[in-house]
């Protein structure tokens, strides 16, 4: 079982991934990050080793952006 210090509040988390509260709970609903709930109070809370795969894979995905435009300036497009 996961500990409570591994999970962030929907605030803490949308300042983590640079996006909105709302974002996060449409993320939610759409399937894209799924929020557990805590025990008592029911509020959502997002695990960070979910929240850190999603900033690689948007790392990854910037990356990628670059590297097409430099390729493209380099053509002259």
């Amino acid at each position: 079982m996961k500990k409570f210090n591994e999970y962030l509040t929907v605030g803490d988390a949308a300042s983590y991934l640079g996006v909105a509260t709302c974002t996060l709970r449409r993320w939610d609903a759409g399937g894209k990050l799924k929020a557990r709930r805590h025990p008592v109070t029911g509020f959502r809370l997002y695990l960070k080793e979910e929240l850190e795969t999603i900033l690689m894979g948007a790392s990854e995905a910037e990356n990628t952006n670059t590297m097409l435009r430099r390729r493209s300036k380099k053509q002259g497009r």
